[in-house]
């Protein structure tokens, strides 16, 4: 029975990973076409499910349905991202920052801490290279005065080549 429900959930993303390239207007019609019926055939099979209520199928079966009215609203727009893996990844470090905080001994070793998470996680986002940075960071920091720390933010076009991600042509 499991098996049949992760056949179908397979098969959309597989249809999904097929629609990547499209534009918005387009996979939102590949959607429509292939998916949603699908979707519909999934949502048809759980419905009539026999799984035990308490059993680990029961469970995921009855999340699937409660959840359906929010799990349809990708096939509204074809914008929309077709899980929230990406949003998942984006949160994982401060999830882990939240752990290594617990250990802490002080309210401002949390803030120190809280401080270079932040330096760090910014640095990536702006595409720096964060060991590379960092040092930069600690070498110029002694030697500048409070006006000129805008020149060694992350987003700061006055930051050496060194510390940045190079791009791809």
């Amino acid at each position: 029975m499991a098996e049949r429900g992760l056949g179908y959930i397979n098969a959309l993303y597989s249809l999904e990973k097929s629609f990547v390239k499209l534009s918005a207007d387009d996979r939102y019609a590949a959607r429509q076409e292939k998916s949603l019926p699908l979707a519909n055939k999934l949502y048809e099979w759980a419905t009539n499910s026999q799984a035990l209520p308490q059993s680990y199928a029961g469970k995921a079966i009855s999340y699937l349905i409660e959840q359906r009215k929010y799990l349809m609203n990708v096939f509204l727009d074809g914008r929309l991202e077709w899980d929230n893996n990406r949003a998942e990844r984006s949160i994982k470090p401060y999830v882990m920052g939240r752990k290594a905080w617990l250990f802490s001994n002080t309210p401002n070793g949390a803030k120190a801490s809280a401080a270079i998470f932040s330096i760090v996680e910014t640095a990536k986002e702006n595409k720096l290279r964060v060991y590379d940075y960092l040092r930069y960071l600690f070498e110029q920091l002694p030697n500048i005065s409070t006006a000129q720390i805008s020149d060694v933010l992350p987003w700061s076009d006055k930051l050496p080549d060194h510390v940045k991600v190079p791009t791809a042509y």
